[in-house]
């Protein structure tokens, strides 16, 4: 079987055939970290991280990069609102950002780079292009001249009034043309900055992503991945000034071969906006729901299309999820430790394969499931099958159950947890909620997370 991928540059859906098949190598635009991540970031990372599984499935070695944006307007903005530095306002929200994703099944990339760390190479790269004589230097600004790419608009196919009006900041006098970019900016007293050889000052966002994909992966490298929402101005940015920097009007896929896109994430279906006030963050989600039961739910719709997030969806999710659970739960871990060889189901499979085809993969394992109601001998392989499918899905049913050894506790934690546990539910009938409360922060520092359901209070531990 091979895989298929809809690149968003050709528009049009693709066999995927990698440069170098001994290393397929993928970069992703991570986070701006001066904030708790929303629902949106989380669609994109969970649907990469399903595509570096499902990609893992046919080649060793999968290389992954998502960078850390930490230099930025709204880091700054967000220093002095928080009247802290911006080192803390960073690290505090890089840390809680790989938290979140960790609870819901998104594995730490292989490279992780920050802005901060690459800005000799963001130099480097817009030196390149002032000897290319594809930016200029005005107003202490150095801008990325977007007349001398021939291929700009490739990607995202506006016109160019549209670019005008789709980029991020506000046109300046100093300007050639309109939609010129900014690749290095003066920065205040108080503000961030560097020395260059333009004066003290700091990147503009588009160049970090050309610089860090190309210093940790090199160029070309087969798959670009990011939110519909990033196309433009930042990706098609991206491509030229990466494609201009080593050799002027390269062709786009002379930067990647291929482009990958998630489609947008709405609440009851209106945009996500500060002024509506329906911005849904994943930290407060997890609260509520587990984290299999949120990433069950952001792979419940084909990742190109749209996403309407509401509660029916959580909601659904976690009952479905309960099922399998439930069945999951009958059978005991001797089961998998004696025979750990399966294989995927086919259907399954070849629904991932076709482009990430998530809804019909899931309705297939809704079927298969139908065929072993009442666990027996002869349904051995399609239990495992299950679990293998669930396992390249991100969500490990048999490992969310709190007996089970995989959860890395030992005889004794599990004695303090379940005392713990046990504990706390006095202190709830008594209604001590001050000491049931306590009890909780207990467990947390002890990386235990607890959920009270009606059969009682379940528990796990995060690795």
């Amino acid at each position: 079987m091979n895989i298929f991928l809809y690149d968003s540059l050709s528009k049009e859906k693709k066999e995927f055939v990698p440069i170098d098949s001994k290393k397929i190598r993928i970069y992703a635009c991570g986070p701006t970290v001066y904030n708790y991540a929303h629902i949106g970031n989380a669609r994109m990372s969970v649907v990469t991280d399903l595509l570096v599984n499902i990609l893992k499935t046919k080649f060793k070695k999968v290389v992954f990069v998502s960078n850390i944006t930490d230099v930025d307007d709204k880091i700054i903005e967000a220093s002095i609102r928080e009247k802290k530095p911006i080192k803390e306002i960073t690290t505090k929200y890089h840390k809680i950002y790989n938290e979140d994703m960790k609870r819901i099944g998104v594995k730490k990339p292989d490279f992780q780079p920050k802005a901060t760390d690459h800005i000799q190479e963001m130099i480097e790269m817009i030196n390149k292009l002032l000897e290319n004589n594809c930016a200029y230097i005005e107003d202490n600004h150095v801008l990325f001249d977007v007349s001398k790419y021939e291929y700009y608009g490739c990607l995202s196919k506006r016109t160019k009034e549209e670019q005008i009006a789709g980029n991020r900041i506000d046109v300046g006098e100093y300007k050639k043309n309109s939609e010129d970019f900014v690749l290095w900016k003066p920065s205040k007293k108080n503000e961030p900055g560097w020395k260059s050889p333009w004066g003290y000052g700091r990147p503009g966002w588009h160049i970090e992503c050309s610089a860090m994909s190309e210093k940790c992966l090199g160029i070309p490298f087969d798959i670009h991945c990011g939110g519909i929402d990033l196309t433009f101005p930042h990706h098609e940015n991206e491509i030229a000034q990466s494609c201009s920097a080593f050799k002027k009007n390269s062709d786009p896929q002379s930067f990647c071969k291929y482009w990958f896109h998630n489609g947008f994430v709405t609440v009851d279906g209106e945009k996500m906006s500060k002024s509506l006030g329906n911005i849904t963050l994943i930290n407060d989600l997890l609260s509520k729901y587990s984290g299999p039961v949120i990433r069950l739910s952001l792979l419940s719709s084909h990742y190109r299309q749209p996403l309407d997030w509401s509660t029916k969806i959580l909601e659904q999710s976690k009952k479905t999820l309960k099922k399998f659970e439930n069945f999951f739960d009958k059978i005991p871990s001797e089961f998998f430790l004696k025979d750990s060889n399966s294989n995927f189901d086919n259907e399954f499979l070849n629904s991932l394969y076709d482009d990430l085809n998530t809804p019909r993969a899931l309705a297939s394992l809704n079927k298969l499931f139908d065929k072993v109601k009442d666990p027996k001998k002869d349904d051995k392989k399609i239990i495992l099958s299950l679990a293998k499918c669930f396992q390249l899905l991100g969500i490990n049913l048999n490992k969310n159950k709190n007996n089970d050894e995989s959860n890395f506790v030992t005889k004794s934690e599990k004695k303090i947890i379940f005392d713990l546990i046990q504990e706390r539910e006095e202190a709830r009938k008594l209604k001590d909620f001050e000491r049931a409360d306590n009890i909780r922060d207990k467990l947390k520092k002890m990386n235990i997370n607890i959920e009270d359901s009606v059969e009682g209070t379940k528990w796990i531990k995060n690795e």
